[in-house]
């Protein structure tokens, strides 16, 4: 399926530098409502599964382990990225606050006056969100709940189909929480570093 998925992304890219302009707009809406689709099978599969809920109930607040894991790793890769390079720390860690979640992040970076630091964190969360495609179906056999840690943010939209593809009910709901929760912490992060 990963090779699929690669294929898809490879030939989506030569058919973008293609395409006229006006086209782009109706593949704007056309992806938006196949998202929508896939994210209602998603919710559908996940209903029909009674036991993932009563599951989710006995962990409780340890629901969060995911999300709080996925959060502070990337902080962590920001942070030793940003040694690595001998770029400014505070600033490697408003690019990975983004969480995958890069139509939000670069802007809320340049708004916040860091314009190149912007097109970096829309750059990284992107490749975050095509290494999440590429890894999720090696990462889940073995490890499911190490799968969700790429998706970040997009674990309770984009990638969410995938995850729950290769994964179990319970798993898909595990990183939809955990998708929902970067998603609340990114608008946070991102101006607590760029301040």
């Amino acid at each position: 399926m990963s090779k699929w998925i690669l294929l898809m992304l490879v030939l989506g890219i030569g058919a973008g530098m293609g395409m006229p302009e006006a086209f782009s707009g109706f593949l704007d809406a056309a992806s938006s409502y196949m998202l929508l689709i896939l994210l209602f099978s998603v919710g559908v599969d996940i209903g029909a599964n009674r036991g993932v809920f009563a599951q989710i109930r006995q962990l409780g607040l340890r629901i969060l382990v995911i999300p709080l894991g996925v959060i502070l790793g990337s902080l962590a890769g920001g942070a030793l990225g940003a040694v690595l390079l001998q770029a400014d720390v505070t600033e490697g860690l408003a690019i990975v606050s983004g969480l995958g979640w890069y139509s939000l992040s670069g802007i809320l970076m340049t708004e916040a006056g860091n314009p190149m630091g912007g097109a970096i964190s829309f750059l990284s969360n992107v490749f975050r969100e095509v290494l999440t495609f590429l890894t999720v179906p090696f990462l889940a056999k073995k490890h499911p709940y190490a799968a969700i840690a790429p998706a970040g943010a997009t674990a309770m939209d984009t990638t969410l189909p995938l995850l729950s593809h290769y994964t179990d009910g319970e798993t898909a709901v595990l990183a939809f929480v955990s998708g929902v929760c970067c998603t609340l912490a990114m608008p946070m992060l991102v101006p607590l570093f760029c301040s």
